[in-house]
């Protein structure tokens, strides 16, 4: 399906204990590279990748909680003692809990989504970049997994319900973000806005990461949407009946259904092959599917795409995770 692949080396991806991450680490692992596997449920993880039957000799585990900072600091120590050097970076893992009424806190004070979703990977790639710039790869990369209903430049993007994704001026992060405030625009609490922020935010940190350090660098930063993954167990917290007719409705009416086993393939391209070796960009398959449908680079919204909003996000992101 992907024929021009880079060199194999060290990939670190989160949240690989099912899903498209599961699906992820598969492809990379057959592909000859080693997979750090990190994830909050390690038996889980173990056990999944097992039951694929994969090259245990190119796989390790390592236990991360996202949406804790402290839990994303020792998991950076505990890779740094594998003595492995690191050659891209795939930023999968995410929580989505449509049905709350009320927030939930992080360790540190924060909504968990935007926690765990942007928060704890911002800073995993922080602590990471210099183990990336030590590694003689050709083609060194972090890849972010986006969405297409944070991206007002898609149908997707433009659903009123809860609401769209929208930073605005993102005085929830200026004031700490700390509760009573639980949105980056420190409006109501809206929990799936907060899933489309939180992943409005990790496309923005791809693009803000290229025109900060690709040139200097030469690191491969992208974004990625790998098409609707209408089944993928992120989706176990709506309701049943979601679940069943979701799947259904994108297989049968839109056409926009990608199979987790085919989103792993795709970002496992993203990270080695050759066609995307293009920093600054947002790879898209688009969410409605023709067989053999070929990847494209998808124009990111406005909000995405204002350079005052994404160094305002670095910014203010470099403080919620104590970086000086």
């Amino acid at each position: 399906m992907f024929a021009n692949v880079e060199t194999a080396g060290t990939v670190l991806v989160t949240g690989t204990s099912s899903g498209v991450g599961l699906y992820t680490a598969k492809a990379l692992i057959a592909k000859g590279w080693h997979v750090i596997s990190v994830s909050r449920n390690i038996e889980k993880a173990k056990l999944a990748l097992q039951n694929f039957g994969g090259n245990n000799a190119n796989l390790t585990h390592l236990t991360i909680d996202l949406g804790d900072l402290n839990s994303v600091k020792n998991c950076v120590h505990e890779f740094r003692r594998l003595g492995k050097t690191l050659d891209a970076l795939v930023c999968n893992a995410a929580v989505y809990l449509p049905r709350l009424k009320e927030p939930i806190i992080s360790p540190q004070g924060y909504e968990i989504s935007m926690a765990t979703n942007h928060l704890g990977h911002f800073l995993l790639i922080q602590l990471l970049l210099s183990d990336l710039q030590l590694s003689r790869h050709p083609s060194r990369r972090i890849v972010i997994l986006g969405t297409v209903t944070a991206n007002s430049k898609e149908l997707g993007g433009k659903i009123p319900i809860p609401a769209p994704a929208d930073l605005g001026d993102l005085s929830g992060f200026e004031e700490g973000f700390q509760m009573p405030i639980s949105m980056a625009n420190s409006k109501k609490f809206k929990p799936g806005k907060a899933y489309k922020d939180s992943k409005l935010c990790n496309m923005i940190t791809a693009r803000e990461l290229h025109r900060r350090l690709h040139n200097s660098t030469g690191i491969i930063f992208s974004s990625l949407y790998p098409g609707c993954v209408a089944d993928t167990p992120l989706f176990r917290n709506t309701p049943s009946a979601f679940q069943t007719i979701f799947p259904w409705f994108q297989k049968n009416i839109t056409g926009g259904y990608v199979s987790q086993g085919l989103a792993g393939e795709r970002v496992a391209a993203v990270v080695t092959d050759r066609n995307f070796a293009q920093s600054g960009v947002h790879w898209s398959w688009g969410n409605r599917q023709k067989r053999n449908g070929k990847e494209f680079v998808q124009e990111l919204s406005n909000q995405a795409s204002d350079e005052g909003t994404s160094k305002k996000l670095w910014d203010l992101s470099m403080n919620l995770v104590d970086i000086k």
